[in-house]
């Protein structure tokens, strides 16, 4: 084995796919589960996407499940979307499902990327770019451990005609949006856990913030103020499913 041809395939493979994704249809920052779901969906719609995540891994915070107890909990119409993605999922009293955290995620992730969408990891937002009729066109992006060691590096940008911000409870693109364009957007903060009330409304709140720019999971609550939820995600998968849809409707008009 040549460890110079090893290193060769994987600069240029990988520089392939960075330089192919720099302009797409769709930008979600963040793979957590509604980050993921959403890209399954518009990968499907044959939507060019692509996914950035700061953090090594994918999923999110489904991987631990609550307090390290790697197990979620759908309720039915979430169970839906696992059905879906080949989940299995079982009853645990009427209308609540239980599933194994590692296989959701894995199998997620897998069919996501087997649909279509090119991940990105270790990647941070650290900007936007806004044009005519103030509407987002696109992200400025670094290396998470860039902007970690807080080093003064430039930073480079991908144009993309929707972002979806799935950033979970940081709301991170909408936090920098609210920062740059003021008064234009407002980030409320997320309230404290009641999950009934968080999961009705996550999905209610799963829509286009600003032009250009959809919020997603977590994000969604957290920008318009509503209760977190804690280890149930049938809300986040939902939410996923829908900022998807809402995205393909809003491509027909771009």
């Amino acid at each position: 084995m040549d460890e110079i041809i090893i290193s060769k395939a994987i600069t240029e493979g990988y520089f392939k796919d960075l330089i192919n994704s720099m302009e797409v249809d769709v930008a979600i920052v963040g793979a957590g589960p509604s980050g993921l779901v959403a890209g399954y969906y518009l990968a499907k719609n044959n939507i060019k996407t692509v996914i950035y995540e700061r953090k090594l891994s994918v999923g999110g915070g489904m991987w631990g499940g609550a307090m390290m107890f790697n197990k979620i909990v759908v309720q039915t119409e979430g169970k839906a979307i696992l059905d879906e993605f080949g989940i299995e999922a079982t009853e645990y009293q009427k209308g609540y499902y239980v599933a194994d955290a590692v296989e959701s995620v894995s199998t997620i992730c897998s069919k996501t990327t087997k649909a279509g969408v090119k991940i990105f990891n270790l990647i941070s937002v650290e900007d936007v770019m806004i044009r005519e009729n103030d509407k987002i066109v696109g992200l400025v992006l670094n290396w998470s451990s860039v902007t970690m060691a807080r080093l003064h590096v430039d930073p480079l940008a991908v144009r993309a005609k929707l972002v979806i911000d799935a950033t979970g409870h940081d709301s991170e693109v909408c936090n920098i949006v609210a920062r740059k364009v003021a008064n234009k957007l407002q980030v409320h903060g997320e309230k404290a856990m009641w999950a009934e009330v968080g999961e009705k409304e996550i999905v209610k709140n799963t829509r286009q913030v600003y032009p250009g720019l959809l919020v997603a999971g977590m994000a969604a609550n957290a920008v318009l103020g509503s209760p977190r939820m804690g280890a149930v995600f049938g809300g986040m998968l939902l939410s996923g499913k829908k900022s998807a849809e809402l995205a393909i409707d809003l491509l027909k008009s771009v």
